[in-house]
């Protein structure tokens, strides 16, 4: 009997045990379930409460490469430059028997002048047989340390109000760019020129200066 008591009391501990023990690995097996892990594709991020990862996750994170900085666009220099500018100045001729020699000085201070302030360098004759007659010559606008000179075509000309001095002439061609300085270095384009000045008189041997306007515009072509 008290064999059969003992071996009572040794199963009901063994139960209890295997309970006990069935308990605290069903708690540790729920706590894994319950256990948040975080998982891994590429850029892909999700949080998962299994064990593992599915398949083609991992718990590694992956390195990120850092994104190489972009080069930065070099804009072109080059370009059109609309012109548009009035010079004030001086026109000095000297007057033979056949032609009439002139050079010319001005300044400017118009906005759309492009910097070119200064109309220097410029020279021209014509031989005047009629009322209008062509020019031949070359102008050099500077400012800034740049400068352009251009040349007049065939088709500018010269014309006298009247057929005698004293009357007043009216300039008006087109200047082709041949050359530059400085930011116009390589420019090309054309520049349309009109302008008046007043001559006292025509004899050979004259030598006068007087005042000269002259609107020049056109679209500077620059590399």
């Amino acid at each position: 009997m008290k064999m059969s008591k003992i071996s009572t009391v040794g199963k009901l501990i063994a139960i209890v045990a295997v309970f006990g023990l069935l308990a605290t690995s069903g708690s540790v097996a729920n706590a894994a379930a319950k256990k948040t892990i975080t998982c891994y594709k590429g850029t892909a991020v999700k949080k998962v409460t299994t064990a593992k990862c599915p398949t083609g996750w991992s718990t590694k994170k992956p390195v990120v490469k850092a994104t190489p900085k972009a080069t930065p666009t070099v804009a072109s220099t080059g370009g059109t430059i609309a012109f548009k500018a009035t010079y004030t100045g001086k026109i000095a001729m000297i007057w033979s028997d056949s032609d009439v020699s002139a050079s010319v000085t001005g300044s400017s201070s118009s906005a759309g002048n492009a910097g070119l302030t200064t109309f220097t360098k410029a020279t021209g004759s014509s031989a005047p047989q009629e009322q209008c007659n062509p020019i031949n010559g070359t102008a050099t606008l500077s400012g800034g340390g740049n400068s352009l000179t251009a040349s007049f075509d065939t088709k500018s000309e010269a014309c006298a109000k009247d057929d005698a001095a004293p009357t007043t002439v009216t300039v008006k061609g087109d200047a082709v760019i041949k050359s530059g300085i400085g930011k116009f270095a390589g420019a090309t384009g054309t520049i349309h020129i009109e302008g008046t000045f007043k001559i006292s008189s025509t004899n050979a041997g004259t030598n006068e200066t007087k005042d000269i306007e002259l609107v020049m515009t056109g679209n500077i072509k620059t590399k």
